[in-house]
């Protein structure tokens, strides 16, 4: 299996990275195209260049070509695309026409092209689904426009690739465009009001006449993370009926049975009912020093994520230790007194507060108790994470990563994740960013700094308080 990137750095640190033959090129350089696409037997392109600028179109034309021709000239067998659902002869919105012109495109050179036509995809990366999850979680009432009853066929991410998947050994005839989608067709407003019940949140909707698309990705951009750019041709797309109108999808591949839109969130979702962020910290960024920021605050599958870096001059082992070290008597190296405040606070509304300690000063076990946290795993010398089990509008983790970089040094990532529930969560989030940003910054100076002394320095003891 071969991935082509632009840029190789972004996909260290991730689990499969080791497993796969990551190559850097561009669809739009034909030199790299033909180094990435050697010996290649089966390609798949998953690839675009939305933006609200109408010439995406153009783009995405002229990168399908040059991938198609790279293809043929590299004699590689199938190409396998994963496009845009929607009916060719109605009025399409720009994002969709150019979905569909990418096929189109990508057959130009003469290799056969299975073309999957997918609507929403319910799961963690599509911006579809992140854009109705943001506007649920954030919005008891929401003022919507009459797009909210266009019907739609949403899939779940594991159907789609269980699609891919099967579409390299499949018998298909040349140039097969394939519609899939999941076992139901919902109106936006039924995706949803579904949403939030199995988040278990009330919300209402509000249709009104007079929102035009771009009042609404204007909304959206401003409530959601997804930038207005994207948000518009997004939104356009959605007065666009998308629903499976051929069987060629069962007829091709029956062994393949798609779920629900219920279930597929229960799957996208698992890993907030599990209480467990795999799919969010297997994704972190570990890159070189020279491009790397300090601090970074984005959104990973609808959690907040606040991660700090920090090279340390230390070995690996000595950096383990010392996070390892944190909370009990031990303390939390930084404004320990704000930390002892939040423990008395959890206590006053009925939480566990800091009154459990930790078993061990310097050992800790996976499963156990460490304050009001809850020891969620432990990879010896390499990751500590810990799930909050004080009283919060949501779900929150923190988590230590040791990343080896030379002889001398070690990288030390310090995330934050918080899965906010509703807007109390937001608010909440928001509301204590000043005192979080000042509390972790100098919480992962000074474990550097105690790492590289070989001593797990309190504060107090440094400022002789």
């Amino acid at each position: 299996m071969r991935c082509m990137v632009r840029d190789a750095t972004r996909l260290e640190g991730r689990s499969w990275s080791s497993s796969v033959d990551v190559v850097e090129g561009d669809v739009t350089d034909p030199a790299s195209l033909d180094a990435a696409l050697a010996g290649v037997d089966v390609a798949f392109y998953l690839v675009h260049s939305m933006t609200a600028s109408g010439d995406f179109r153009r783009r995405d034309r002229l990168a399908a070509q040059l991938f198609a021709a790279a293809c043929a000239r590299a004699e590689v067998q199938r190409i396998v695309y994963l496009g845009g659902l929607g009916d060719p002869g109605g009025d399409l919105s720009e994002h969709l026409r150019s979905r569909q012109e990418t096929g189109v495109a990508l057959r130009s050179a003469g290799v056969p092209v299975i073309e999957f036509r997918a609507a929403i995809v319910v799961g963690a990366g599509s911006i579809s689904f992140e854009m109705i999850r943001y506007l649920t979680e954030r919005l008891p009432v929401m003022v919507c426009p009459r797009w909210v009853y266009t019907r739609v066929q949403p899939i779940a991410v594991r159907d789609v690739l269980a699609y891919l998947s099967a579409a390299v050994s499949t018998a298909a005839a040349d140039d097969e465009i394939v519609e899939i989608g999941g076992a139901d067709v919902l109106t936006y407003g039924d995706m949803m009001l579904g949403y939030a019940r199995v988040r278990g949140l009330e919300r209402h909707l509000v249709a009104v006449p007079v929102l035009t698309p771009h009042l609404s990705s204007l909304w959206v951009h401003l409530v959601t993370p997804v930038p207005s750019t994207i948000a518009i041709p997004l939104v356009e797309g959605l007065r666009s009926e998308v629903v499976v109108r051929t069987d060629t999808a069962r007829r091709l591949f029956p062994q393949i049975e798609p779920m629900g839109y219920e279930e597929a969130l229960q799957e996208a979702l698992a890993n907030l009912r599990r209480g467990r962020v795999e799919t969010v910290w297997s994704d972190a960024l570990v890159t070189s020093e020279g491009d790397v920021e300090p601090v970074e605050l984005t959104t990973e599958e609808g959690m907040i994520v606040e991660r700090r870096q920090a090279l340390v001059s230390a070995s690996p082992e000595a950096v383990f230790a010392t996070v390892s070290a944190i909370g009990g008597s031990h303390g939390y190296l930084y404004a320990d007194a704000a930390w002892s405040l939040r423990g008395a606070l959890d206590r006053l509304v009925g939480g566990v507060g800091l009154r459990r300690g930790r078993r061990d000063p310097d050992e800790v076990r996976c499963g156990e108790a460490l304050d009001f946290w809850r020891v969620e795993e432990v990879r010896p010398g390499r990751l500590l994470r810990l799930r909050a089990e004080m009283r919060v509008p949501g779900s929150a983790w923190l988590q230590f990563e040791v990343v080896p970089v030379d002889e001398l040094q070690t990288r030390l990532v310090q995330t934050a994740f918080f899965a906010p529930k509703g807007l109390p969560g937001f608010t909440y989030w928001y509301g204590l960013y000043p005192a979080h940003r000042l509390i972790f910054s100098g919480m992962i100076r000074r474990l550097a700094e105690a790492a590289e002394a070989g001593t797990f320095v309190k504060q107090e003891a440094e400022t002789g308080s």
